[in-house]
């Protein structure tokens, strides 16, 4: 597979560093915004948890908005905080445009999705979220296939892709069904916006040269390049 070098111009630009600086700080926002909520939940008693997703049933509708904000314990938001801060800035620093339309049909659709499908249970946690960006974020770097996108892709694997089991019914406490959907859509959308957010690629000048040599032939025929002049 051919991997292109994307132009050092661009990803080493004062802009690009600011990008990546802002992509930080929202991901950082978004994270102590779902730390407040755990907290406010724990120390004001106010069981929040009602709030989260319950599959086919009408008033469990409310959790495909609140459910990736709440969560059980300390250990279970302890475990999503490193993943969630890593791919949120991940997929605003690198896919911006993307971003806009994937995030919000990562949050609202896996909840949908989780609705139809889950177990008749009260489904809470940023999981289902966070695997459909990580799944994004993975795919859309192979897809694009150049250098700065492809690396990415290769260290969310080292880092997370052990979360693949989480896609499998084998603990009962756990919401495989939220990392189902979430890595289902998030797999789904980066092949429909592959196209979005490429990289300028560096160029050569021998590529934007469409002079033609001198020895090559103008009646369609072939000819040994030892045979030039």
């Amino acid at each position: 597979m051919q991997l292109d070098t994307p132009d050092p111009d661009f990803v080493d630009s004062a802009r690009a560093r600011h990008n990546f600086s802002l992509a930080f700080r929202i991901a950082v926002i978004f994270t102590a915004i779902v730390w407040f909520v755990w907290i406010a939940d724990t120390y004001l008693g106010l069981d929040l948890g009602r709030f989260g997703l319950r599959p086919r049933d009408a008033q469990g509708l409310v959790g495909i908005l609140t459910a990736p904000l709440l969560h059980a314990n300390f250990e279970h938001l302890f475990s999503n905080t490193l993943p969630l801060l890593v791919s949120l800035t991940a997929m605003l620093y690198l896919y911006p445009r993307s971003a806009l339309r994937v995030l919000p049909m990562v949050w609202l659709g896996t909840g949908v999705l989780a609705w139809a499908i889950g177990r008749p249970s009260i489904h809470i946690g940023a999981s289902g979220f966070v695997y459909g960006i990580l799944a994004y974020v993975f795919l859309g770097g192979l897809l694009r296939r150049d250098l700065r996108s492809v690396g990415v892709s290769l260290a969310v694997w080292f880092l997370y892709g052990s979360m693949i089991w989480g896609l499998l019914p084998i603990r009962p406490d756990m919401s495989w069904e939220m990392h189902f959907s979430g890595a289902l859509l998030g797999a789904i959308m980066a092949f429909l916006y592959v196209d979005r957010d490429r990289v300028p690629i560096k160029r050569y000048e021998w590529e934007d040269d469409d002079t033609v040599p001198d020895w090559f032939p103008d009646d369609g025929g072939s000819r040994d390049p030892d045979d030039r002049p």
